[in-house]
């Protein structure tokens, strides 16, 4: 089956789940939702796929090519392709998710889906349009290279994605053993969380096995109620103000540099210069 045809037809599902939520969060008095940041929500959502389809049209002859004249492997189509196929690209998922916190360029991109005070589903639809000029399709080609066709890499990037939509939420508690393996909504509500004690752990796309190998693993704790958005707010529900805020900081420090170590530490390095503020009061309100 097209992945692309089954994420369309999980598309109703993610509607639903937001709405289904939506409503519980309002008859108990719960303010995980506003409607200005929703809205802000979708329409980063809306950008971000534009953006994205435009991309793959340049990016997937890339792929095509390693793949053709470059590729290691030579690997037979089944289960055992794709569970190895899973696996790797979960694992450079992993890698990229953790770029994208300590290198300032990565988080520039990154930095929009963290940016909303809110945590709900949806949340997972606010992404950001420079993902293919911050350079997110790079990580994945090590997987047309050791063999995998491009077709395959863009429907096991399509579905890791996919299932991280059911992780953007306050509603589902803990569960137990699963966190030993999988990311869960507890795993992942710490990764949002702007505490100084959650702040760049829990990278996990699907297994969050990656985590506790590379000691970036952190449990939510009851006594740290997680706080959530980016240390440096935005303050905005205008999508495009939402989406180059950080450029624009990094632009701004950029011509500020006089020297090229300066200016290299400002576009690769981590992104505390401006991050890690103490954030300013939020303005957003149900």
């Amino acid at each position: 089956m097209n992945v692309e045809w089954l994420l369309l037809a999980l598309a109703p599902v993610f509607l639903l789940c937001v709405a289904w939520e939506a409503w519980w969060c309002q008859r108990r008095g719960l303010a995980y939702y506003g409607l200005r940041d929703t809205l802000c929500n979708a329409a980063l959502a809306l950008l971000h796929q534009g953006a994205d389809k435009l991309a793959w049209v340049f990016v997937l002859p890339v792929y095509a090519w390693v793949y053709q004249h470059h590729r290691l492997l030579e690997l037979a189509p089944g289960w055992a392709s794709f569970l190895l196929l899973f696996l790797a690209q979960d694992f450079l998922y992993y890698w990229f998710h953790r770029a994208s916190h300590r290198v300032r360029w990565l988080w520039a991109a990154h930095s929009v889906h963290h940016s909303s005070t809110r945590m709900n589903f949806s949340t997972a639809f606010r992404q950001s349009l420079m993902y293919p000029v911050a350079g997110m399709w790079l990580f994945w080609l090590p997987l047309a290279w050791l063999g995998f066709p491009p077709q395959q890499v863009v429907g096991v990037v399509l579905l890791n994605l996919a299932f991280q939509f059911f992780v953007h939420t306050q509603t589902v508690p803990r569960l137990g053993w699963l966190e030993k393996v999988f990311n869960t909504p507890s795993i992942h509500r710490a990764h949002h969380a702007c505490n100084p004690c959650y702040i760049d752990r829990n990278y996990a796309g699907v297994l969050v096995i990656w985590d506790r190998l590379f000691g970036t693993y952190v449990d939510e704790c009851d006594s740290e109620p997680c706080r959530y958005g980016t240390v440096t707010p935005v303050n905005s529900y205008n999508p495009l103000i939402v989406t180059f805020h950080a450029w624009r900081a990094l632009l701004q420090d950029l011509i500020r540099a006089r020297r090229l170590g300066e200016a290299v530490q400002v576009l690769f390095g981590p992104p505390e210069a401006t991050e890690r503020r103490p954030p300013a009061p939020v303005r957003d309100r149900p």
